[in-house]
């Protein structure tokens, strides 16, 4: 089966060498996380956020809590995908154009706020966990996004999560879940590693 969107999935790579001189614009990265944005979360919470560093001295800034590593200032731009803990106390605002449009009355938004609200108000590790599956599928559909839009991409765990949050401002009920180098690949990059056959991961039952 071949199919455009198929085929992204089996070109991307994550890269490691940017072209420094490439440059995104404010257009680009707006719909790079309008397409983010359309990544499922439980609820429809949408508990993520992004911060596009692009400046050469916020980059610079990254870096050093990176470890120094040089991609963080050679990529276009860095987007720090953060989590939201607590993503109960904002579905209600998340689900009002749902309830607007008349998908669902209010009872039921009713419903779903405290059936949520009974899931991870008093349970920090739901809400970590949470954080992490959203932030981290938004970045994945950030990632193939990217790719269709002719640029290159590569995700980031190397990094101070403490020093991030406080260098970049992050709330007290976020978490940087990673980084997300995004431009235009210079020379130098492994080609794409091969990937573990279907049948090594998959139990059909």
């Amino acid at each position: 089966m071949t199919h455009p969107a198929l085929d992204l999935i089996l070109q991307r790579t994550s890269i490691n060498r940017f072209d420094p001189s490439h440059e995104i614009d404010d257009a680009t990265l707006r719909e790079l996380v309008r397409y983010a944005g359309e990544a499922p979360s439980a609820y429809n919470f949408q508990n993520w956020r992004f911060i596009a560093v692009r400046t050469p001295s916020q980059k610079a800034r990254l870096c050093d809590m990176a470890y120094g590593q040089k991609k963080v200032v050679e990529a276009s731009v860095i987007f720090i995908v953060c989590g939201r803990l607590q993503p109960h106390l904002g579905l209600r605002a998340a689900l009002r154009p749902f309830m607007a449009a008349g998908h669902v009355d209010g009872a039921t938004v009713d419903a779903m706020v405290d059936s949520a609200t009974q899931g991870y108000a008093d349970d920090p590790q739901m809400q970590r966990d949470e954080a992490i599956r959203s932030a981290s599928l938004a970045a994945m559909t950030l990632m193939l996004a990217a790719q269709a839009m002719g640029l290159a991409s590569g995700p980031m765990i190397g990094f101070d999560p403490a020093q991030v949050s406080a260098g970049f401002g992050l709330g007290a009920d976020e978490v940087p879940v990673l980084l997300l180098t995004v431009g235009r690949p210079a020379p130098g990059n492994w080609p794409r590693k091969p990937r573990r056959p279907a049948a090594d991961v998959l139990e059909i039952v």
